[in-house]
């Protein structure tokens, strides 16, 4: 069973989307927020969005309202958000839960994965990234405080990419 299996999540804008159309690509899913400290890191999101978007990656945005309230937007205020100043164009979802007992079955799949340090289980905070492979398997775990553009990032996404 891959992270894909059985698993619709809304578009930002509305209708919904079948994440298995992402079997065979590489993708970024990161838990994201308008109003935190890392905020920022969507400046390395959408870089590494157009570095590597024509070889099979794409990074996916979960806006997520669960830290101290950092993502109180409704959809058309985050997608107004993330265009207007991070020129974002990769694919953003609805708003979800991340943790807890309405925790989106996304990521129900994904955190069981452990990142560099051992850690598994709850998302900790916004900007927690898991590397999805080409066959939907989780292939790494990076903490909210791991820039995109840190080298640890760029080197699993290149080795799932075929770089």
């Amino acid at each position: 069973m891959t992270v894909y299996d059985a698993v619709a999540i809304d578009r930002l804008q509305g209708g919904s989307a079948e994440l298995g159309q992402y079997l065979g690509k590489a993708v970024l899913i990161v838990n994201v927020a308008s109003k935190c400290g890392l905020t920022p890191q969507y400046t390395a999101l959408e870089e590494l969005q157009k570095k590597y978007a024509d070889r099979g990656f794409t990074v996916l945005g979960v806006p997520c309202n669960q830290f101290m309230g950092q993502e109180p937007g409704s959809a058309d205020e985050i997608a107004e958000f993330c265009s207007a100043t991070y020129g974002v164009t990769f694919p953003m979802t609805e708003k979800v839960d991340v943790n807890g007992d309405a925790r989106h079955p996304l990521y129900g799949n994904l955190v069981g994965a452990a990142d560099a340090e051992g850690h598994t289980g709850d998302i900790r905070w916004n900007f927690e990234k898991f590397l999805v492979g080409r066959g939907g398997d989780v292939v790494a775990r990076f903490s909210p405080q791991t820039t995109p553009d840190a080298d640890e990032v760029v080197q699993a996404i290149e080795r799932e990419i075929g770089a």
